[in-house]
């Protein structure tokens, strides 16, 4: 089974700041990582007047869209249970990846990192530490009782999941 690490914070913790930086210092350690980003929009990555985007509003339940360099699965979900992520990781090419990242579902039960940042309007003592977290991210000191570490020391971060990962 591969790995998979959530990152999860507040809304405007910097989650995505993060990502954005973590994921290149990641590959420069020859980890390949995956993504899934967990949004509460109605989110659409297709655009109306396409003709991927026509057909699939014609009725597919699936729609892949390709080309030379990526391709997209959309999966139509409108009565579907809430969003399952081992299920959607499951619909990853794990030959492919060393590890896959997660943008969100903060109440899922795998491991996290947690962000903690002293501006963004949340006190520590709302934090919630249960079993699976691994770290704090934070750019302040925390005594905690998981390893804190530095939120602006993205390649401090990288060699940590690292570390983690050949565990």
């Amino acid at each position: 089974m591969i790995p998979v690490l959530a990152i999860a914070a507040w809304s405007g913790t910097g989650k995505t700041t993060l990502l954005k930086k973590l994921i290149p210092a990641l590959c420069s350690k020859g980890i390949r990582p995956g993504l899934i980003k967990h949004t509460h929009h109605n989110m659409d990555v297709d655009k109306p007047g396409k003709d991927s985007y026509e057909l699939r509003k014609a009725g597919a339940a699936q729609t892949i869209v390709a080309s030379p360099r990526r391709w997209a699965l959309m999966t139509e979900t409108p009565d579907e249970a809430p969003l399952d992520l081992a299920y959607l990781v499951s619909r990853m090419d794990h030959s492919t990846l060393d590890l896959v990242l997660v943008e969100g579902f903060k109440h899922e039960a795998v491991a996290k990192i947690l962000l903690f940042r002293s501006n963004a309007g949340h006190d520590v003592s709302e934090l919630t530490l249960d079993e699976h977290v691994i770290a704090v991210a934070s750019d302040v000191s925390l005594p905690l009782e998981v390893p804190v570490l530095d939120l602006n020391d993205v390649d401090g971060i990288a060699a940590f999941i690292v570390t983690w990962n050949t565990h």
